[in-house]
């Protein structure tokens, strides 16, 4: 599992930070989640092909998650995509976008999906046999949802060792991939598990854009390797937090703490402050294993 973030400030974009924006690569998928202006230069700049984002995730209708979808949109056109484009989003998302197609009488030559959001409940928004996807509701100024990714266990693997000791034909290999035992000629029927090896352990991330401090989402991402929690202010502007609904540093530890996740990933900084390393030290007073995201910064889980 690989994280990349294009966008991780507030607000407004400048000449050297990006507004929220990053793909999750993850089980043979490659995902965009929001959508900030600037997003298709840092798609460019970290060599991210357009034509392998087949989903995007809008949290929610804020200019600064995004404003740049209708430009990606656009390029993909202009780039002769052909293949699907699912957008899941607030409702109003389809009504913004295809206003703007509309205006400028450019539609899309490939099918644009729009999977419009209403419930302020966890959903369930997309499922295949390698992942699935579950809105995390959340509390900011309108309606808006984080998103949990969670991998499904893989087939197990092929121990070259144990079928080499038992002389096994490589004919077989694909059968006990797809976990059937062996009869071996003299009739001795091997199970699949002395075989085999188990697949890597899923991986599982949870993304948390704007929002007012909620500690009842803990119950939802517990257990998570890797949760991406706004932290707008620090904790000696927690009243501007409370008022605006948004979260400090602080109470995103607190919130991974509680929730027992293995990685805590802070973003959507303030520009307010000098140095985004203040973030990581209030936070680490409360939960050991804080990140920092940051324009350009990979993650691999």
């Amino acid at each position: 599992m690989r994280l990349t973030i294009l966008g991780c400030y507030a607000a407004t974009p400048r000449t050297f930070t990006n507004p929220t924006a990053q793909i999750l690569e993850i089980n043979n998928h490659i995902i965009l989640i929001d959508c900030g202006e600037g997003t298709q230069v840092e798609l460019r700049r970290h060599k991210i092909k357009f034509s392998r984002i087949n989903h995007i995730f809008i949290s929610h209708l804020h200019g600064d998650h995004f404003f740049g979808l209708p430009g990606l949109v656009s390029t993909m056109r202009l780039l002769g995509r052909e293949k699907e484009l699912h957008i899941y989003g607030p409702k109003g998302i389809k009504e913004a976008i295809t206003l703007l197609l509309k205006l400028g009488d450019s539609w899309t030559n490939y099918p644009l999906l729009f999977h419009e959001l209403t419930s302020k409940e966890p959903e369930l928004i997309f499922e295949d046999k390698n992942i699935s996807i579950t809105t995390i509701p959340l509390y900011h100024r309108i309606y808006t949802n984080g998103f949990l990714f969670r991998e499904k266990v893989g087939k197990r693997k092929l121990n070259i060792e144990a079928v080499e000791n038992y002389k096994i034909d490589k004919a077989y290999f694909q059968n006990i991939k797809n976990g059937k035992d062996i009869v071996l000629d003299n009739g001795n029927t091997i199970a699949n598990n002395e075989l085999t090896l188990d697949p890597p352990t899923p991986k599982s991330y949870a993304f948390c854009s704007d929002t007012v401090y909620n500690p009842e989402i803990a119950v939802q991402i517990n257990g998570v390797d890797v949760l991406y929690h706004e932290s707008t202010f620090l904790e000696s502007e927690a009243l501007l937090a409370a008022k605006t609904k948004h979260t400090t540093a602080m109470q995103a530890a607190k919130i991974a703490k509680s929730a027992n996740v293995k990685n805590l990933i802070l973003g959507h900084y303030s520009t307010r402050y000098k140095s985004i390393t203040l973030f990581k030290d209030e936070a680490s007073t409360v939960f050991s294993n804080v990140h920092l995201a940051d324009d350009g910064r990979t993650f691999d889980f």
